[in-house]
């Protein structure tokens, strides 16, 4: 049985579709795993469709324990509770102390497997973002010299849904009086990468037999790339006005977005993905998704594409990821 963790999150959600569409395994032999109440009627498709609900929640390990009881392989999306790194948080004190909490329980309860989402940055890397997937990541390799679990490690490319993040600190798609001038500390190509192509190769990934990609480390992103300057001018040319890229230094940047209200904790964490951006570390040359893409007939969804509906000229929503 395959345990799946965060399957009501953007991504988690997506793979769980990937797997359910390209009917990738039997749906009986699927745990989903939710901090919600298993019982509540959104739940109920998937119980029609023999799927087990169960609840899971990272600050309760014995809840983890009890998901994952009868499951094979878990997939382990990181948890979203970014504060938890902010401040340069020491080892076990950042997210990496709900990751580990969930592979000990995994351990515990007989997981063989565990695929675990990581980011597509460098190893080592500059950016605050990547200190709780890095240590994950050193931590399920140690776990596996020590013969107690087989990983996997899918770095999952920058969301394409994800650009108003990275371009300054979420652009306001909503807001009409938004600024003409969008401010950044760094810049670099970028592989963005639709979450539909991204669950598509990973839940190909993780129904597969566990030696397929056992202890292996992968990147599932798209070659081609687009800066933040390649943003500013598609969002130019999809709001018929001019929108521009300023790249300030790194303490002009934090004390612009905390003037504008944002936590500090919060945007001195962000502000180190500008340098990683910098380096280089986001241009993804592992063509392993364009591959299994290609083997389904498929190819990546562009950034041009997706910033298009997003900006309403397809008829997409105001909705940033």
């Amino acid at each position: 049985m395959l345990a799946l963790t965060s399957a009501t999150g953007k991504l988690g959600s997506a793979v769980l579709d990937a797997i359910l569409e390209n009917k990738l395994i039997e749906e009986s032999k699927l745990v989903v795993c939710t901090s919600s109440d298993p019982s509540d009627k959104r739940f109920d498709a998937l119980r029609e469709r023999k799927i087990t609900v169960r609840y899971n929640n990272f600050d309760e390990p014995e809840s983890l324990k009890r998901a994952f009881t009868g499951c094979s392989k878990l997939f382990l999306v990181s948890t979203p509770r970014i504060s938890m790194d902010y401040n340069n948080a020491p080892l076990w004190a950042g997210r990496e102390a709900h990751h580990r909490a969930a592979i000990e329980a995994a351990i515990e309860a007989g997981v063989k497997h565990v695929y675990y989402t990581s980011l597509a940055f460098a190893n080592p890397s500059k950016a605050g973002v990547m200190r709780a997937h890095i240590r994950t990541e050193m931590y399920l390799n140690d776990l596996a010299d020590q013969g107690r679990i087989d990983y996997t490690i899918i770095r999952e490319g920058l969301y394409n849904e994800s650009w108003p993040l990275y371009f300054g600190y979420y652009f306001g798609l909503q807001d009409e009086n938004r600024q003409e001038v969008i401010v950044a500390t760094g810049d670099g190509p970028i592989s963005w990468t639709a979450i539909a192509d991204m669950a598509f190769g990973t839940a190909k990934i993780i129904t597969a037999p566990s030696d397929a990609w056992k202890e292996k480390t992968l990147y599932l992103a798209q070659r081609k790339t687009w800066s933040l300057e390649d943003i500013a001018r598609l969002v130019s040319k999809f709001q018929c006005r001019d929108i521009h890229l300023k790249i300030v230094s790194r303490k002009e940047y934090e004390d612009h977005y905390v003037a504008s209200g944002i936590e500090r904790a919060s945007v001195e964490w962000w502000s180190t993905t500008y340098d990683a951006l910098r380096d280089g570390e986001c241009d993804i040359k592992d063509d392993t998704l364009e591959k299994l893409l290609q083997e389904a007939g498929r190819k990546p969804k562009t950034l041009d594409e997706t910033i298009a509906k997003m900006l309403n000229r397809e008829g997409g929503s105001h909705t940033a990821a």
